[in-house]
């Protein structure tokens, strides 16, 4: 699979806030898995999953300062990891979220 290939096959509402063109698969391989754990559909799981590998997104997951907890708990079921090794799940966030109403 090509860089074109993956950015084309991955949902366009993914992409809401940045020119799709601009995007590349191994420069922005950060900004592109955060967006399929938190908000993508399966086929785009499977794109990347195909594209970077399990080892590359767990990788690089386990750095983010925030992820959607289901998406932690998906990547801690397929890569048999503990959730302590994830950035998120062991550093506070100095203010609180806002409560939902």
């Amino acid at each position: 699979m090509t860089k074109r290939e993956l950015i084309n096959g991955i949902s366009s509402y993914l992409f809401w806030d940045v020119d799709r063109e601009t995007v590349d698969a191994d420069s922005n391989a950060a900004y592109i898995i955060q967006r399929v754990l938190e908000y993508g559909q399966f086929s785009d799981w499977m794109l990347i999953y195909r594209y970077y590998g399990l080892d590359l997104i767990v990788a690089m997951a386990t750095r983010f300062r925030t992820l959607e907890p289901r998406a932690v708990s998906l990547l801690c079921c397929l890569a048999d990891i503990p959730e302590n090794r994830f950035r998120c799940c062991t550093t506070k966030q100095s203010l609180p979220r806002h409560w939902n109403f």
